[in-house]
């Protein structure tokens, strides 16, 4: 299957890109190496003057107003020539930083956890268990805050039901889950191919919010991420979690993170409304939104559960804040819910943060990732900028 289509900019900038501060990361050709950018009037600006990584320039303080003097920067092109491949290729917006994610953060995907959990990764098992799940779950858990006098009520009444489980342990009470998603330099963006276990026969998508953190623990932007998960794995068990969520290509996050400004800030990221479609080959379609007001924890939250005196990132994080959407839209057969087909269309979208679009192939047949840390620093250090 071919890897490359192409994308034009309407289809993947927010709606109001011509004030959005919009910075990211590119391979470009005409250097021989990756650059972080900024997005200005269409063209995409070299900020290497700057910093040679993008997790260095998101520690620089105030860098809004390091970006305003345009002028300093070398033009790298248009950004169409970097979405036809012609000048390079948008990248994951993110290098040396940490990959994170905090899990089951939403009542929705609470349940569909337990769901997977009981289902023992059996999507044909699943549809009975939700029948009777949905019913006591969903009204218990809708609207709880996590850690809350009332979410530890609701335990004692599901542990005295038999209903409690691991994964509501860390949706409603005080500790947050928190994994690491993939390794630094792993992730894919905005256009390329995202994998799928070739052994998986039951896996999803899932649209997040995916928050641009310094090493101080400071929330700066947020970007759009795509947390491939595979449900029969995780259902089997969850000590299989690394194995469900880690894989090759498993990790898309773009196009570009919003730095927060007075038209975009953290108020924005919590009423965003996060949509997803999935457009299949085979002639399928199913949509999708995720209401981040619905989260049990707000991302202030759990950042602090994240990045604190007993951990830190040295080189910032890129955190997934969780989904709701949790697809149950039969695809193989009545009951068995949702899974991909290879060849499947992904676009995570909400309107300020723009358009995540990949395609889906086996991870075994995704381009291997080749290029990691000791590379990047080769690379830098031969173009003089380490």
């Amino acid at each position: 299957m071919e890897a490359k289509r192409t994308l034009a900019p309407e289809t993947i900038l927010p709606q109001d890109a011509s004030s959005a501060l919009l910075i990211g990361r590119v391979w470009s050709q005409k250097l021989g190496g990756p650059c972080p950018v900024l997005l200005a009037s269409g063209r995409l600006l070299d900020l290497s003057v700057l910093a040679p990584t993008l997790s260095g320039l998101l520690e620089i303080d105030d860098l809004a107003a390091a970006l305003r003097e345009t002028s300093r920067f070398a033009d790298l092109g248009p950004l169409t020539s970097f979405l036809d491949g012609t000048a390079g290729e948008l990248l994951a917006p993110a290098d040396l930083q940490a990959i994170k994610a905090a899990g089951v953060t939403f009542a929705d995907s609470m349940l569909e956890r337990v769901i997977e959990e009981q289902a023992k990764g059996d999507p044909q098992r699943a549809q009975d268990i939700r029948g009777r799940l949905a019913p006591v779950l969903g009204d218990n858990l809708r609207g709880l805050a996590a850690g809350s006098e009332k979410a530890a009520e609701v335990k004692s009444l599901l542990q005295d039901m038999g209903l409690w489980s691991q994964y509501l342990e860390v949706g409603i009470g005080p500790d947050a889950e928190i994994f690491t998603k993939a390794q630094p330099m792993s992730s894919v963006g905005c256009g390329a191919l995202i994998g799928i276990h070739p052994k998986s026969d039951w896996n999803n998508p899932e649209p997040e919010v995916v928050l641009a953190v310094t090493s101080k623990g400071k929330i700066i932007g947020a970007t759009l991420g795509n947390d491939v998960n595979l449900r029969d794995f995780e259902g089997r068990s969850a000590l299989l979690l690394s194995k469900a969520k880690d894989n090759n290509a498993s990790c898309a996050i773009g196009p570009f993170i919003r730095l927060f400004d007075d038209s975009f800030t953290i108020d924005d990221v919590k009423s965003a409304e996060i949509s997803l479609s999935v457009e299949g080959p085979d002639g399928f379609v199913m949509t999708g939104v995720s209401a981040m007001k619905a989260i049990s924890r707000t991302p202030e939250n759990l950042v602090s559960q994240l990045l604190n005196r007993n951990h830190q990132y040295p080189d910032g994080v890129l955190f997934f804040l969780g989904t709701m959407f949790a697809p149950v839209k039969d695809r193989r057969g009545a009951g068995l819910g949702f899974t991909h087909e290879i060849g499947d269309r992904v676009e995570i979208s909400t309107p300020k943060l723009g358009h995540l679009v990949n395609w889906v192939e086996h991870s075994n047949n995704c381009p291997e990732w080749t290029f990691g840390l000791a590379a990047l620093m080769k690379n830098l250090a031969s173009r003089g900028l380490v």
